[in-house]
């Protein structure tokens, strides 16, 4: 094992060359390119065996990577934002097929307006697709979930294709200290592919599926898809303990910091919930009994842990980085649908959006969530969903529209 200064990006990239990634089909967009970079610069130096093929558009990069998983390869690729959902109809057509492979996803905000910045609306997209989703917090965790991913979606229980996902400049272009596994110990952990009945020939042109069927077959097969799905959750926990034994470094489904004995619990995806980790140790410093859960694994939803751990809480604190317009957050709603009935559940549970187009969330702003909290507690009234947003923030955002507002009749008065 080595230890280098790595970009999320270039961490990414590690964990396809460790995996041993027989085939790299690919897109460059921003800020996902260096992954594809550095791939390619492998692989013509010989230092990766595998082959590279750059395409089209990212519609045809999913085609080729579910195309060749089909023939019992291993494939990864990447992307970000508008690209992921260029490759929509593809996320659908190759999880269907049932095709393993790896997914890495640079999350960024999408237009219109146009950001390059990060936010989960494009990964939210993705989350009925039948795609697998892995949500990493750190650089380190972006290469150890690609190795998971790979075992996730290639056991047999599972079969399907996995999404790992980091968010955009916060961890893509950000240099941290990461553990590289000796290939060894990789190889030990996640043995070569066997495709078993994936593996199509051309000598052997047996159908794998038949191209058009009706409600009742299509009902039964898209079922077994969720079912398999399902089956990722109890298959992840064991991969998990696994990956321990061997590199030393524990991943559970949801990350528990300080959430046993608290009161008031934060619930984030990505790496802003390492900034919500800094204000839990700040609060609970302050005596505040505060804590925090990260879900992981993202699809499938880990209901029953969220359950247990958010039992007896009394409230959680919701912070999407996403925006289901007309709706609210993505997280939310889904934990509401989780929560909802069952004893003991929070009292209280809020909603609140945040670092859309990779806006800052502050230590001030988490602060001022615990107090919303600690007053919907007290009055038995949950507040409705907000928006993270500061009057100084509104005051420049009006001194803008004002500045806009006289050139549209300047110019206007000149036509």
């Amino acid at each position: 094992m080595s230890r280098e200064l790595l970009t999320g990006n270039g961490a990414a990239a590690w964990g396809a060359r460790l995996a041993r990634a027989d085939y790299v089909p690919a897109f460059p967009i921003t800020p996902q390119t260096e992954i594809i970079e550095t791939l390619g610069q492998w692989i013509d130096a010989g230092d990766m065996p595998g082959r590279m093929v750059t395409l089209e558009s990212e519609h045809s990069v999913l085609t080729a990577a579910g195309a060749a998983a089909a023939t019992g390869v291993r494939v990864f690729t990447a992307t970000s934002s508008q690209g992921l959902l260029y490759a929509m109809e593809m996320l659908y057509t190759v999880a269907g097929w049932r095709v393993p492979f790896v997914l890495v996803n640079v999350s960024r905000g999408l237009a219109a307006p146009v950001t390059l910045e990060s936010d989960h609306n494009d990964i939210m997209a993705a989350r009925d697709s039948g795609f697998l989703q892995i949500h990493c917090a750190t650089c380190q965790e972006v290469l150890d979930g690609v190795l998971m991913a790979y075992r996730l979606a290639e056991d047999e229980r599972v079969r399907l294709p996995a999404i790992v996902n980091l968010d955009g400049f916060y961890l893509s272009f950000t240099r941290e200290p990461v553990d590289i596994p000796d290939p060894a110990a990789v190889d030990r952990f996640l043995p070569g592919f066997d495709p078993e009945n994936l593996a199509f020939r051309a000598s052997q042109p047996i159908s794998q599926a038949v191209a058009v069927l009706g409600g009742s077959p299509y009902s039964y097969f898209r079922y077994e898809t969720h079912l398999a799905a399902l089956n990722a959750l109890h298959t992840y926990a064991d991969i998990a303990q696994d990956f321990a034994a061997e590199f030393g470094r524990s991943y559970e489904a949801v990350e528990n910091y300080h959430a046993d004995d608290a009161d008031i619990v934060f619930v984030m995806l990505g790496s802003f919930a390492t900034k919500a980790r800094d204000a839990v140790d700040r609060l609970r410093a302050s005596g505040e009994r505060v804590g925090l859960l990260r879900p992981r694994v993202y699809r499938p939803f880990p209901a029953d842990d969220m359950r247990r751990l958010l039992a007896g809480k009394r409230a959680a604190i919701v912070v999407d980085q996403n925006l289901s317009v007309g709706k609210g957050g993505v997280l939310h709603a889904e934990l509401a649908s989780v929560l909802y009935g069952i004893p003991k559940a929070p009292a209280a549970l809020l909603s609140f959006v945040g670092g859309l187009g990779g806006r800052d969330i502050s230590a001030e702003e988490f602060f001022e969530m615990v107090t919303v909290a600690r007053q919907a507690i007290a009055d038995g009234v949950t507040p409705p969903p907000r928006l993270l947003y500061t009057e100084d923030e509104l005051r420049e955002l009006r001194k803008l529209q004002a500045v806009a507002e006289v050139e549209r009749r300047e110019l206007g008065g000149k036509r």
